[in-house]
């Protein structure tokens, strides 16, 4: 298969420092509303094609909250809380949260590229605090 070789452009490279300055995992609309300070002239079908080329170079992560996609500038291993009353998608570290061993699944034949976890409940902001 022939790798395609695509330039970097202006308009990926300020979509790429936006998602990469946010810890908000925002959607396309908000990216390109935030692009638009930038670039004025910018369309949000360029916005589009360009978070799509930056999911398939592995530069950023697309996250579908079951509603719409939502994209996270932050590539590491982490895993996500959903909370089902704001909406919003947090950050969660994984040091001491789960231990993922896919060992069990390469024995049953599986070959596991990657994993998610996403926790859903609510958040503290909306009361998940339990004192």
């Amino acid at each position: 298969m022939k790798e395609i070789k695509r330039r970097n452009t202006q308009q990926r490279k300020v979509i790429l420092d936006i998602l990469r300055s946010t810890d908000t995992h925002p959607t396309a609309d908000w990216i390109y509303e935030r692009a638009r300070e930038v670039i004025p002239n910018i369309s949000l079908g360029t916005v589009y094609r360009n978070l799509k080329i930056l999911k398939e170079e592995g530069l950023i992560l697309e996250l579908n909250d079951g509603k719409q996609s939502r994209f996270d500038g932050r590539i590491d291993r982490h895993f996500h809380f959903k909370c089902t009353q704001c909406n919003s998608i947090y950050d969660i570290e994984t040091e001491g949260i789960v231990q993922v061993n896919t060992d069990i699944l390469n024995k049953e034949g599986y070959s596991v590229e990657s994993w998610d976890i996403v926790f859903t409940g609510i958040c503290p902001a909306c009361g998940g605090k339990q004192s």
